[in-house]
């Protein structure tokens, strides 16, 4: 089908490409945090129709594999093997630059005014959602939002660390609130970030290259650690620091993505007599087609006030300059509107 991209975000992972942090096929085209307006339909598309608003999931699931199939299609195969490639699902690619093929950004390629893309790729939100704001549940808060609500379970009256204040870390601290935690404490180097962590309701922050974190998290919670901690920088001491901070019995969850290669080191002795888990966390373990909706949901309810996250909007010619203030750490989510 025929989307026209409405409202694109710059999110971190874009940049990691940009940077070489993350590597796919090139020339690519970039942007995976979007919501549209469907304008054509092919013969099979069955789910969507001309003039629906939808909001791009960056893994499309195909429904037969056996992670769709067991409940998990963050982890499609399919998906997946597609993604790699920069292909769309059902293989080949729609874009072309001087007559070769141009590849695509995880199924979506948001900075473009009109993509073509799989059914599977798009969400159907209702008619009246505001796409500037709908934009940001593609991946922002599938990531954040699911990582705390599918994956650590966080729980009213937890405790939790947030270690990372961009778009998906402040994603996840707003969903812990609306979750029910007490306490809620946000690790970042940048100043600025912190204080809008405040706003948002953190109960403290930390500065990491003053203080030794697990330490200060220690004293703030007057014991051990937090129940809870969410890795949101794609930063293997963040983690190692994550999982320093949390509490015996536990949970400590990676959500950032990072350089091919890079490793954690773990404590055995504290993991084991801790009994603490550690686990992983892809596009929130999300399940779009219901999740989506369901934060859509709690927007509206005024739990998730993500209209806070949003630091300004630029045009196709000026991403470049944004990149370079999210490369900085001056914004947490910049919109693309086109």
């Amino acid at each position: 089908m025929l989307v026209r991209i409405t409202t694109a975000g710059l999110c971190h992972s874009d940049l990691s490409h940009i940077d070489g942090t993350l590597r796919k096929p090139y020339p690519l085209v970039l942007g995976h945090e979007a919501a549209g307006i469907v304008e054509e339909v092919g013969a099979d598309v069955t789910q969507l129709s001309e003039g629906d608003r939808v909001v791009f999931a960056f893994v499309p699931a195909c429904g037969r594999c056996v992670p769709c199939l067991t409940g998990h299609p963050a982890r499609c195969a399919n998906g997946q093997a597609a993604n790699a490639k920069g292909e769309l699902l059902r293989g080949g690619t729609r874009f072309r630059l001087h007559g070769e093929p141009a590849y695509h950004h995880l199924g979506v390629s948001a900075f473009c005014e009109r993509v073509v893309s799989a059914q599977e790729s798009v969400v159907r939100v209702p008619a009246d959602t505001p796409l500037e704001i709908a934009s940001v549940f593609g991946c922002a808060a599938l990531t954040g939002l699911g990582a705390v609500f599918n994956v650590a379970r966080v729980t009213p009256g937890s405790s939790i660390a947030v270690f990372g204040a961009g778009g998906v870390g402040l994603m996840a601290l707003l969903g812990a609130l609306a979750a029910g935690a007490t306490t809620s404490i946000v690790v970042d180097p940048i100043e600025s970030k912190r204080q809008l962590a405040r706003e948002l309701g953190a109960t403290a922050t930390i500065d990491p290259a003053t203080e030794d974190v697990a330490a200060r998290v220690a004293e703030i919670i007057g014991a051990p650690g937090v129940e809870f901690a969410i890795e949101a920088a794609g930063s293997a001491p963040a983690f190692e620091s994550a999982i320093a901070s949390t509490a015996p019995g536990g949970t400590a969850v990676a959500v950032g993505l990072s350089r091919s290669g890079t490793n954690v080191a773990v404590p055995y002795g504290p993991l084991v007599v801790g009994e603490k888990t550690i686990r992983g966390s892809f596009m929130g373990s999300s399940v779009a087609q219901r999740d989506i909706p369901r934060y859509i949901g709690l927007w509206r309810a005024g739990k998730l006030p993500v209209e806070r996250l949003i630091s300004g909007s630029v045009q196709l010619d000026d991403l470049n300059e944004a990149f370079d203030r999210l490369a900085n750490g001056e914004v947490v989510r910049t919109l693309c509107r086109l």
